[in-house]
């Protein structure tokens, strides 16, 4: 009886693994932090996405370590993975774990984040410098001529510097002009909101109080800028960009003192992102989803780039919430 009994309990399982479809595809991922809300979102749409294509999704978090991002890709290797998904916290130094996969036969995916001068099979990720070009079309058109503080992302982020370079596209016009005058341009270690209060505070002592724009590249300096902001009375006076479309970036547009995020749909990224891996550690064609190749210092990497768009407060019920990215319950009272 013992031996029927865990017959009928194993069975089942061998069958699914081996019987016709091969074993289990196995995918490992790579995310730089759980502290940020879209990828957060990001976690659990992959999660969701491996649950229903029968997938043994690995996830590992890096905590914004590259030593850390290191050892646990290696882990992840060890565990006989067919397909990598990475989003690395330093976009040159992990070139160094897509070779390591590439010797074990494995394919890499960058996702969100480019990994410069490395072999890839597939980069997925929002177009960065068309989301930049939003960021700086707006700021042009609602403070062509102002005080700004240029916030960007961390210098080991490849993505910052193409937010940057978009924006910069509609700003350096006008600074050249003379129209803008730029009083501090610094980047913001590793995405923290602390540092960008910390960069936005001395600007404001700096210039004494007389600011008028803020680039920043994400909801999240957005956020840290804001607090500075606010302790001077200056939340709502002053134009302050955002990206990621986050609840509490969604609040403070409601509230007035951020002026514009960006949304990108990551849950859709996220998505396709896990079923683009299990096509890829099948072999298959992954057809017409690869809509462009971008350059990564080594080659020109098959890529799957979707775009951004402007969200202001009067967009927030009729993009974000109807689209059910998130609930009228998360916002606060307006």
């Amino acid at each position: 009886m013992k031996k029927i009994l865990f017959l009928a309990l194993v069975l089942p399982t061998l069958f699914l693994e081996f019987v016709g479809f091969g074993a289990v595809l196995k995918i490992g991922v790579s995310l730089p932090t759980q502290a940020e809300e879209h990828w957060v979102r990001d976690k659990k749409a992959m999660e969701e996405t491996a649950v229903r294509l029968g997938v043994d999704l690995k996830v590992q978090i890096t905590n914004n370590d590259s030593a850390r991002q290191m050892s646990q890709v290696e882990n992840l290797l060890s565990q006989g993975i067919q397909v990598l998904v990475i989003a690395p916290h330093d976009s040159d130094s992990a070139g160094f774990l897509v070779e390591k996969a590439k010797k074990l036969g494995v394919k890499v995916i960058a996702y969100d984040r480019m990994i410069k001068n490395a072999d890839l099979d597939l980069f997925v990720a929002t177009d960065n410098i068309k989301v930049g070009e939003l960021q700086g079309e707006y700021l042009a058109r609602k403070v062509p001529k102002g005080r700004y503080i240029i916030l960007s992302g961390s210098p080991t982020d490849y993505n910052a510097s193409l937010f940057k370079e978009g924006a910069m596209k509609f700003l350096q016009p006008l600074i050249a002009k003379g129209d803008i005058e730029v009083i501090v341009d610094q980047a913001v270690r590793d995405w923290q909101p602390a540092e960008a209060q910390k960069i936005v505070e001395q600007a404001l002592t700096k210039s004494k109080n007389k600011i008028d724009a803020i680039l920043a590249p994400n909801d999240g300096t957005a956020g840290g800028a804001i607090q500075a902001l606010s302790s001077q009375g200056l939340a709502g006076k002053v134009v302050v960009t955002g990206l990621d479309a986050e609840i509490a970036a969604a609040n403070r547009l409601i509230k007035g003192t951020q002026s514009m995020t960006v949304f990108k749909n990551s849950v859709v990224m996220s998505e396709q992102v896990i079923e683009l891996a299990v096509k890829l550690a099948k072999g298959e064609s992954l057809g017409q989803a690869v809509t462009s190749r971008q350059n990564n210092g080594k080659f020109d990497v098959p890529s799957v780039l979707y775009p951004g768009q402007v969200i202001e407060k009067a967009d927030i019920e009729p993009i974000l919430v109807r689209s059910g990215f998130f609930k009228n319950t998360d916002l606060i009272r307006r």
